[in-house]
């Protein structure tokens, strides 16, 4: 008997590895790396490789200490592998996705059963964001494996008689893993879950000073040590840059990331469909499931809450600061379906109601994306950004059929209309899978033409003069791509970071620029050294030549 168990649960292994692997990997370095985000983390790996530096994290060679390493070494191993590529930087990305979705299974079955396990995996892998942050090249994904493993071990703790001391432990290391990953607020997000936690259960958690004692010993370890490195090759300038940039976080919006306060209401809503209307009805508390199960729905949800409500009153506004959501999202949606036939009939309709009405409009929306060159003349009449003007002019080569990845999810909902009271559970698996298939097919069809119209001609200059011993910039506009497709070099003269130097002064090399075309007079007149070479989609390209150069 225990034998047909393994066997079978070795069978269901099998098959989450390998459908996943298959939805992740493939194509992976089919766009250029986006701005901001990626390009920033890919080069900070780039460059500790160029140097020999893996202690410090740097763009531009200049210490950059908004991240900690972890995922920068992680994307280390994968270059030293595959090379410096966009593969690389997204591959460690897709081997978490495979990673995440075998763990959903193994806790899902602790949980509760398979059935349930295997209605969390189909969620978590075929929701969009989430499965597009499995085929990217950022943090997150990581950052919040690492933190939903402290949360489990923690509640593994609490309801377990054995092994505590090795379970609390384990939640202190994972904690302490994802503060290496991006910083403290891993540490605030498990604190205030675990303090809200104690206070629900009025403090009746068996807790010992030990327990205290060891929490802090692991963590301290795991999550300071590459701050204690920092400390001991004297870097304490880092360590302070580092904790007032957390702190100015939440103080201030980052530059072009504004946003109103339920800004990630609205992102998870769209982002995390469909998972995230099946979870409304358990968002607001759940009577079913006893014991270990009902403890750990608890858990699910005070971390959505404390995550969706933290990072609405942080005034920096980022998609992917909510992305811890997705978690306790899919799991109480997974909950739900698990336990549907206990809710109203009413609700039921709703949700079918929700599912087809914001499906549907998903699917409109990248329908008449991949239409855009038949009505962009109309657009640009009512666009006044000069620059948003000058990229849709692009010529992306859109070949018209673009539109069946619509017609994909489309056919989706109409099955989940279908079979969603006769077949739940079947209805969710076609939805979700059909889901995955529509954003496996949107990123290989479409991204590619979206990146044409935003920042491929910046991207194809920059490597352009990438062998070329010359200092390239953006001027006017923050980017990282000059670094990563430009290979930065850590230049050895003394102005060589002063962009007033590289647009006045006597350089010692050739300098490549980057400004948006529409401003092109406006530098060139403040700059006359600059020699136009060429626009193109929004972008003006110059050289400057040092006047020892003919």
């Amino acid at each position: 008997m225990y034998k047909d168990r393994d066997r079978s649960l070795i069978i269901y292994y099998a098959g989450i590895f390998g459908i996943s692997a298959m939805l992740f990997i493939p194509f992976l370095g089919q766009v250029h790396l986006f701005d901001w985000d990626e390009i920033n983390f890919a080069e900070s790996a780039r460059e500790m490789i160029a140097s020999g530096d893996y202690l410090t994290v740097k763009i531009n060679f200049v210490p950059f200490w908004e991240k900690p390493p972890l995922f920068i070494w992680i994307q280390v191993l994968s270059m030293k592998i595959f090379g410096i590529n966009e593969f690389a930087a997204r591959f460690p990305n897709a081997l978490c996705g495979i990673l995440t979705l075998l763990i959903l299974f193994r806790t899902g079955t602790q949980i509760a059963d398979k059935k349930f396990a295997i209605t969390w995996v189909v969620l978590y892998g075929g929701s969009i964001l989430p499965f597009i942050y499995f085929k990217s090249g950022i943090i997150d994904p990581w950052f919040n494996l690492f933190i939903f493993l402290g949360i489990y071990q923690c509640h593994l703790f609490v309801v377990s008689d054995k092994n505590r001391t090795l379970k609390l432990a384990g939640s202190a290391l994972f904690i302490g893993l994802a503060i290496l990953t991006k910083g403290p607020v891993a540490l605030l997000v498990f604190l205030l879950s675990a303090g809200i936690y104690l206070i629900i259960k009025k403090f009746k958690v068996r807790i010992r000073i030990t327990d205290f004692l060891v929490y802090l010993v692991v963590i301290s370890l795991v999550g300071g040590f590459w701050f204690i490195l920092q400390i001991l090759k004297g870097n304490m300038g880092i360590i302070a840059d580092f904790i007032e940039y957390q702190i100015r976080l939440f103080q201030t919006h980052g530059a072009g990331h504004r946003g109103f306060l339920f800004y990630h209401f609205v992102v998870l809503l769209f982002g995390a469909f469909p998972a995230s209307v099946l979870a409304i009805p358990a968002l607001f508390g759940s009577k079913s499931g006893t014991g270990n199960k009902k403890e750990f729905l608890s858990w699910m949800l005070i971390l959505f809450w404390v995550v969706l409500i933290l990072f609405s009153i942080v005034k920096t506004k980022i998609v992917h600061y909510s992305s811890l959501c997705y978690f306790p999202l899919t799991f109480l949606a997974a909950w739900w379906v698990y336990n549907a036939e206990n809710s109203s009939l009413f609700v039921q309709k709703l949700i079918r109601v929700l599912i087809v009405l914001i499906g549907f409009l998903l699917a409109a929306m990248i329908a008449v994306l991949t239409f855009v060159d038949s009505y962009k003349d109309r657009l640009i009449n009512k666009i006044r950004d000069p620059f948003a003007v000058d990229c849709l002019k692009a010529n992306v080569g859109w070949q018209g059929y673009e539109f069946v990845v619509s017609l994909v999810l489309i056919t989706g909902i109409w099955l989940f209309a279908i079979w969603w009271f006769r077949h739940r559970q079947r209805a969710v698996y076609v939805l979700t899978g059909l889901v995955a298939v529509f954003i496996f097919l949107s990123m290989y069809l479409i991204a590619p033409r979206v990146e044409m119209y935003s920042q491929r001609a910046a991207v194809e200059f920059f490597r352009s003069v990438s062998d070329e011993d010359a200092y390239v910039l953006t001027l006017g506009y923050k980017s990282y791509a000059q670094y990563f497709y430009g290979k930065s070099r850590d230049h050895q003269h003394v102005n060589s970071k002063d962009e007033n130097w590289l647009l006045k002064g006597d350089i010692d090399k050739p300098v490549y620029i980057s400004a948006k075309s529409y401003k092109k007079e406006h530098y060139q007149g403040n700059y006359p050294d600059l020699h136009l070479l060429y626009e193109k989609n929004g972008f003006a390209f110059f050289k400057r030549i040092p006047k020892s150069v003919p």
